[in-house]
């Protein structure tokens, strides 16, 4: 399934993160472990950066990296997202991209990649990966979702309406990617057990 197909799909899909059978913790404790991981900011300059890779309309994670003094960019296929995002916090520069062919302009203390890393093609997944991890700064922070698979896997799923694809790398995979990139794996969870959603916060070395 090609970017635009999964761009018309959240096109359509778009309110959904807004209404209220939505939950907004979702994610939330896991940002602040993640966040957790950064060092103190004491002494730091006032320009870092957070990425938000497929930061989608709601902007639930945004107060927490505020709050950690960063500036946020976002980037998403839908632009439906982006304008209901855009319209809840004007501050975030935001891109209508595809995250596999963008490339980065600047180096990020923090990145997250939440439910989104697994719409792309899996042959594509590593090289994005690789690209994410390569923009962070030293000692910067990763967190990203992934599907908790042993092997490699493909699927495409009706479960919203509109088909959406969803591949997974496998943890060995996964966790070959982190070191490949020269980061380390912070912390691994079943977060959502006995779901197979997993997600890995990851540090580039300092």
């Amino acid at each position: 399934m090609d970017a635009s197909r999964i761009a018309c799909a959240y096109d359509l899909l778009a309110e959904r993160w807004l209404d209220d059978q939505f939950n907004q913790a979702n994610g939330i404790e896991q940002h602040r472990r993640a966040l957790a991981f950064l060092a103190d900011e004491s002494g730091r300059e006032a320009d870092s950066w957070a990425l938000n890779v497929g930061c989608g309309c709601n902007t639930r994670f945004n107060p927490l990296m505020h709050a950690r003094g960063l500036k946020i960019e976002g980037i998403d296929l839908s632009e439906r997202m982006l304008a209901l995002a855009r319209a809840a916090d004007p501050e975030v520069v935001l891109h209508h991209a595809d995250a596999v062919s963008w490339q980065p302009q600047r180096q990020y203390r923090f990145i997250t990649a939440w439910d989104s890393i697994w719409h792309v093609q899996l042959a594509e997944q590593c090289a994005l990966l690789r690209k994410l991890m390569h923009a962070l700064t030293p000692g910067g922070i990763f967190i990203f979702s992934s599907g908790g698979l042993d092997e490699p896997g493909e699927h495409v799923d009706t479960y919203m309406g509109p088909g959406l694809y969803y591949g997974s790398l496998g943890i060995p995979r996964l966790l070959d990617a982190v070191a490949e990139a020269g980061c380390l794996c912070r912390h691994l969870e079943f977060d959502q057990y006995p779901q197979k959603h997993l997600y890995i916060i990851v540090q580039r070395a300092a």
